[in-house]
This record gives structure tokens, sequence and C-alpha cells, in this order.
């Protein structure tokens, strides 16, 4: 694999988003399959409300149509790594896919119940195990910077489902402003693919780069003002889709590095939950932080950028990390 390969495998991703999009939108628009906006939300986005939402479709084809026609290239089948990658996405997707639907078409603005979702993430997780087990991948954890690592043997699977749950909600906590999501998931994303490369993991590196090629298209449609929001069908498929590439790059504790934005995020709505119900306070203005900052007076284009630029800055030091120290 080499240069040519990643280029034109982020190309083919970036090029199918570019084409899609323009179709999907004016068909979500017809379908009207508009967002909601939640009225304890901040009230500058109630202007958003109706902006064509499940957007994550046109993510999840470029997806699975770059990852396949580029694996094709170097072997005659699906490997067991590429299959668990796809598992992940598209299992994880489709959830996401039914909350969005039950929010937008049935008129639940909060879609399905935390535990009708947690049930389905723990489900596909544990599937995810027993293909990684059956193919006989490592359970070790390694921890990064150091030459060291657990093996956690059967317990490995509450590890994977854990993870794989823990990043897919993550990702979606931060799926709060125009193109937030589609530029921090490019920036791990990539991270990762140098990584993978580095690794001389191909399978993983041409899926991780064709995410970022897909996302990139998608976000010429999501940057602010958004024609288009990925909804939980997207942001799901996401967050469990970078968990996976973790895991089966044995990367998984240095994913808390490189996807460091969607880790703050989750952490702010953990604690301002924690100081409310002990203290009666909240730390912040609203949760999750990128909230916070629209209500201090941040414009929603700074608040992104900054959160890209902080990403960028963690994903490079995860690579650091990883191959220099």
């Amino acid at each position: 694999m080499n240069e040519q390969v990643i280029l034109f495998t982020i190309f083919l991703g970036f090029f199918i988003c570019v084409i899609l999009s323009p179709v999907f939108i004016p068909f979500l628009r017809r379908l009207k399959f508009g967002q909601s906006i939640r009225e304890e939300g901040p009230k500058s986005h109630q202007k958003k409300s109706g902006t064509p939402t499940m957007g994550g479709v046109i993510i999840l084809l470029s997806i699975i149509i770059t990852t396949l026609v580029m694996n094709g290239r170097f072997s005659e089948e699906i490997t067991a790594k590429t299959l668990l990658l796809l598992l992940v996405t598209v299992g994880f997707g489709l959830l996401g896919f039914l909350d969005d639907f039950i929010k937008v078409v049935m008129k639940r603005n909060l879609g399905l119940t935390s535990m009708q979702k947690l049930l389905g993430q723990i489900v596909i997780s544990i599937i995810f195990y027993i293909i990684f087990k059956q193919n006989d991948f490592s359970t070790v954890v390694s921890i990064p910077g150091i030459d060291y690592g657990i093996d956690l043997g059967i317990f490995y699977v509450l590890f994977i489902v854990f993870w794989l749950v823990g990043f897919s909600n993550a990702v979606n906590l931060t799926d709060g402003l125009d193109g937030l999501v589609s530029g921090t998931a490019a920036i791990a994303f990539g991270a990762f693919t140098v990584l993978a490369w580095y690794q001389s993991e191909y399978e993983v590196a041409i899926f991780s780069v064709a995410v970022v090629g897909a996302v990139l298209g998608f976000l010429v449609f999501n940057a602010h003002p958004a024609k288009v929001f990925m909804g939980d069908t997207g942001s799901l498929a996401l967050g469990g889709a970078i968990a996976t590439v973790a895991i089966l790059t044995k990367l998984e504790i240095l994913l808390i590095i490189i996807g460091g934005v969607f880790v703050i995020e989750t952490l702010s709505v953990i604690i301002q939950v924690i100081s409310f119900k002990t203290t009666g306070r909240r730390v912040f203005k609203m949760s999750p932080l990128h909230h916070h900052y629209e209500l201090v007076g941040w414009n929603e284009w700074r608040i992104v950028v900054t959160f890209w630029s902080v990403g960028l800055l963690l994903a490079i030091l995860g690579i650091y990390i990883e191959v220099w120290i």
C-alpha cells in the first residue's frame, strides 16, 4: 500500500459524499425529515429547526462503498477486520437511524429510550466480541508510551462493550454544532490512518481514510450554516467505528488522547450531572461543553474551529506517543 492508494481512497470517499448529498438533501426535505430542536437547548438553535437530518446515511454509504472497492484491490474476500469494522459501523448506524426515524417521523423528540439504545449497542458489541475471539485476536490492552500491556482474557468482552458504547455515545454528545463532529472525526480518523499504516494494518488504514474522505465530503454541506445534519445515524456510527479502529490496532487507550475532544465533551456532561445532583449547582452554563461556550457569547464558527484545533493537537500528540516514544 502506498501514498497513491491513500489519496485515491480519500478522494473516492469524498467524491461519493459530494455526489450523493445534493440528491439526498432535497429528498430528505421532501419527506419532511427535518431536525426538531429541543426547547431546553440554546435559543439560537431554534432557527435550525427543519434542517434535514439523517444525513448520516450518506456518510455510511460512502464508507461502505469506498471500503469495499478499495479492499477489493488487495483481497478477493472480506477479511475479518474489515468485517468487524463494517459490522459495528453499519450496526450502530442502523441503531442511530431507528432513533432518528422515531424522532423525525414519529415526532418523539427523544427517540429511542436510553435503555433501548443501550441494549442495541450491547448486542452489537457482543456479536463483535464473538467474531473477534473466533479469529484469535489479542485481548491485551497496551499502555501508551511504555512497553507494557494487560491481558484481560475473558473480561475483554466487558472492555469492548464499554469502549464501543462509550465512544459511540461520546461522539453523539459532541454532535451539537454545524461541522463539529465532521471535522473532529476527520482529524481523529486521519491520525488512526497514519498509525494503522505505520503498523502495516492496511485494511484498517483503508477503512479509516475512507471515513476521512466521507466526513470531509459531508462537511461541505454540514459546515455552518448546515444544509444537513448527520443525526444519530452518523454520530453513533462514527463513534462505534473509531472505537473499533482503536481496538483492532491495539491502541485502545490511545483513543482517549486522539479522541480527546469526545472525551472532554462527555466528561463535561458527567461533571454537570454529578454537580447538580449533589450540590444543586451547575459547573457549566449548559452541557455538553460546546453549549457552554455558546452561552458565554462565542459564535458557532469560533467554537467549532477551536475544538477542531484542540482535536488536531491531541491527534498529533497521540501519533507522537505511539511512533516516537
